[in-house]
């Protein structure tokens, strides 16, 4: 029995990704046979992003661009007009969002963050580097934020929290392999339900 989808239904989400994409596939794996949620697109700041491959893998659209398409035109905000984006998920992406799309966007960009905001956010505060700050800091827990976006690094609405213990004998790497489980587990649902 064939199966219609009503495509004026299905929700299209953009992923930003700047980096080797692992929580970028998680997603679009998450969401390929779904009839109401569509990864329409992966956009990269980074021409050598291990996400552009995963993302031709999973028959993704791809756009890269660069600081000036970024910061001074309205290119980006174009591909996201042209693929009807109701979402923006970012996925490892590094760059500060700029105003005009934010407030294109308004509530519609969401982050991912590998520890317990409002500790240990802000510009230079990603991967190894979240975790080595927890552990000198000697936190009891750490986990994941995942947050909507404003003109801000890391300082939006808190839309989802899960945490757990570090052990006495945590190092960073072993930290970010347990965070890494938490994104893959949650990410996913957490932006079906956002959407919904």
């Amino acid at each position: 029995m064939a199966v219609f989808i009503d495509e004026k239904s299905m929700k299209n989400i953009a992923i930003f990704a700047s980096g080797s994409g692992t929580n970028a596939e998680n997603i679009m794996v998450y969401f390929e046979d779904s009839l109401d949620i569509n990864v329409a697109v992966v956009l990269s700041n980074n021409p050598n992003a291990g996400v552009i491959e995963r993302a031709h893998s999973h028959f993704v659209d791809v756009h890269v661009f660069n600081r000036n398409d970024f910061y001074n035109s309205e290119r980006v905000i174009e591909i996201l007009t042209q693929n009807n984006i109701d979402l923006i998920v970012l996925a490892g992406f590094l760059w500060l969002v700029p105003p005009n799309l934010i407030d294109s966007y308004d509530d519609k960009i969401i982050n991912i963050h590998p520890a317990l905001l409002p500790k240990y956010g802000g510009k230079g505060m990603f991967g190894k580097h979240v975790h080595e700050s927890v552990i000198t800091a000697k936190e009891s827990k750490s986990g994941i934020t995942i947050h909507k976006v404003n003109k801000i690094y890391d300082d939006g609405q808190i839309i989802f929290q899960e945490s757990f213990d570090i052990s006495d004998n945590e190092t960073p790497d072993s930290l970010a392999k347990k965070i890494h489980e938490l994104e893959y587990k949650y990410f996913p649902k957490v932006i079906e339900d956002y959407l919904k």
